[in-house]
């Protein structure tokens, strides 16, 4: 009886300490990232706001005129023909608050929500208000982005500011096969296109692709998002699909799923990466 109890004691010994060091982790893990000043935006601009307060993106043109061009060939500048935001604010106020107060101030910037010296989380909450519904955000507040302090502006321009990508020599497009494929830069109004992007902060990867056998990123057939999703994931290396990190593998490699008679007891226990380096 009392070897029983002292196994019981043990036992709840170890989870407590257990619990113990998980309730520390996660405290210290998000220490690490900035936190959210909950009273960055005006608390009255938008609480407060009237219909007659929003002046429209055509009145923001008139000072804001290179970033409006640029916006108006976005997918936010044509919310206004999708029947669901009709009755929705659109446009650069969506974003930036009604923008009556500014106009009349002169361009008074405390009368307009301003993203300058925001850190990124706070930034990432302006986009989240509307993004956070679709399923490949959902996770963004739990993935190892939002950890390290890597906004959404970090890798979109939300005003679709104009760039080069695509001139011949890029260390992404370097073949036909590249432009008959073209990167998703230029619809999801990235800064850069997708591999360039990510490799500007995981360099140790564009080593990695440049080796005899690899993936075909560089040569844009494939992209870093066919197998990770940025926006976070359960998954380790934020890999997509919730059914194994293996899932993305077999998605293209579907003659390597099985089942077997002789199965490979290696890729059932630990997958394909206990053989296999993905990226070259």
């Amino acid at each position: 009886m009392a070897s029983t109890n002292k196994i019981k004691i043990a036992l709840f010994t170890i989870f407590a300490l257990v619990f113990f060091g998980w309730a520390i982790s996660g405290t210290v893990s998000t220490a690490f990232g900035d936190s959210i000043d909950r009273e960055y935006i005006p608390p009255d601009l938008i609480a407060n706001a009237g219909p007659d307060d929003y002046v429209g993106s055509e009145t923001c043109a008139a000072c804001h005129e290179d970033q409006f061009k640029n916006f108006a060939g976005t997918k936010h500048a044509k919310l206004k023909d999708v029947a669901s935001w009709k009755d929705k604010v659109q446009g650069c106020e969506s974003c930036h608050g009604p923008g009556k107060a500014h106009v009349e101030g002169s361009g008074d910037k405390t009368k307009i929500i301003s993203f300058k010296g925001k850190n990124s989380k706070e930034i990432s909450e302006t986009c989240l208000s509307c993004h956070a519904g679709k399923e490949t955000h959902n996770s963004y507040r739990r993935g190892e982005h939002w950890r390290n302090d890597v906004g959404c502006t970090e890798c979109h321009s939300p005003h679709a500011a104009p760039f080069d990508h695509e001139k011949s020599g890029s260390n992404t497009f370097i073949n036909n096969v590249s432009r008959e494929n073209p990167n998703r830069a230029s619809t999801l109004r990235l800064k850069a296109s997708e591999p360039q992007l990510c490799m500007s902060c995981h360099t140790e990867t564009k080593s990695q692709f440049s080796k005899p056998f690899h993936h075909k990123v560089m040569e844009g057939t494939m992209k870093c998002s066919d197998c990770h999703n940025p926006h976070g994931g359960f998954e380790a290396k934020q890999v997509k699909l919730s059914l194994g990190a293996d899932s993305s593998c077999i998605k293209c490699h579907s003659d390597k799923q099985g089942p077997f008679v002789f199965e490979h007891a290696p890729l059932k226990t630990e997958g394909c990466s206990a053989c296999h380096t993905p990226h070259g």
